[in-house]
């Protein structure tokens, strides 16, 4: 189990790992362009040297990216969902050129269309994505907050989409805040246990491959996606520290994507946690 944080890559992706270096991460999670929007920087062959110099110099041992927050492929538009397959598959393979471990997307909000067709539709979305697709970068789907008709906000749901498109490498970002806030409780070690239980019994430990590690500022169930730092929200530091004990979870590195002021001490508290797990 390692931590690392979501960092900026301004100034261009051969930064994020001297980013992410500043701050004590042994592991991190970046955007490969803007969030909001726009054409994708060109991976240029010298980026992808110094970027790769950058994560050795950093002794990395993983690095992950996050796609555009704009993708929605549960839209009533076809246009949209269009797009969103194509930016998830460009994701892929610009990740796979940097050496990332895995692309981590939201499904988006099936509001005009309904829950059960925007399942369909994300599966539909998600066969077109990985058609022909032969690189090195595995996609996971992120575990949604559950906020409007978002679709991902329980673990059927996230199962239902991976069974629907039948590729065993597809697996899941475990977001602590977002599901917490979708009504799994992980306050303490009995709720963590529990939780994790049905987790395995619905999807299954296999397709569990990422943690993003968010205390939440919403009571649980409160359907709102709201991070906080570690032991400062309703989760809080017993969760936590349940969390990084527990034994299904310790080849399962955990990124934080809380605020930049804070998220260094955010990483200290994780590893002192750690720490005294393994005394």
């Amino acid at each position: 189990m390692l931590f690392g944080a979501h960092v900026s890559i301004a100034g261009g992706v051969h930064n994020a790992p001297l980013n992410a270096a500043k701050i004590g991460c042994e592991v991190f999670q970046m955007f490969t362009r803007s969030p909001q929007g726009g054409p994708a920087p060109k991976l240029t062959s010298e980026i992808l040297t110094a970027f790769a110099e950058n994560c050795r110099a950093g002794q990395f041992k993983e690095w992950v990216v996050h796609t555009p927050y704009y993708i929605n492929l549960c839209s009533a538009d076809a246009k949209l969902r269009g797009n969103s397959a194509r930016i998830i598959r460009e994701e892929l393979e610009r990740a796979s050129s940097l050496g990332a471990a895995f692309v981590m997307f939201h499904p988006g909000s099936a509001k005009d269309v309904g829950e059960a067709e925007g399942v369909r539709l994300v599966v539909q979305g998600l066969k077109k994505v990985m058609d022909g697709y032969a690189g090195t970068t595995k996609l996971l789907v992120e575990i949604s907050a559950g906020a409007g008709m978002i679709v991902g906000d329980s673990f059927e749901e996230n199962a239902a989409v991976l069974d629907g498109l039948g590729h065993p490498e597809v697996g899941i970002c475990f977001d602590t805040a977002h599901a917490f806030a979708s009504g799994y409780d992980l306050r303490d070690a009995a709720a963590v246990e529990k939780t994790l239980k049905e987790f395995d019994r619905v999807i299954g430990f296999k397709r569990l491959k990422v943690v993003h590690a968010n205390d939440s500022k919403v009571e649980l169930g409160a359907r709102k996606d709201r991070h906080e730092h570690i032991g400062q929200g309703f989760i809080g530091k017993k969760g936590f520290g349940a969390l990084v004990g527990h034994p299904k979870l310790k080849n399962v590195n955990f990124y934080l994507e809380t605020e930049p002021d804070g998220v260094a001490q955010d990483l200290e508290t994780l590893k002192k946690m750690r720490k005294n797990k393994q005394m």
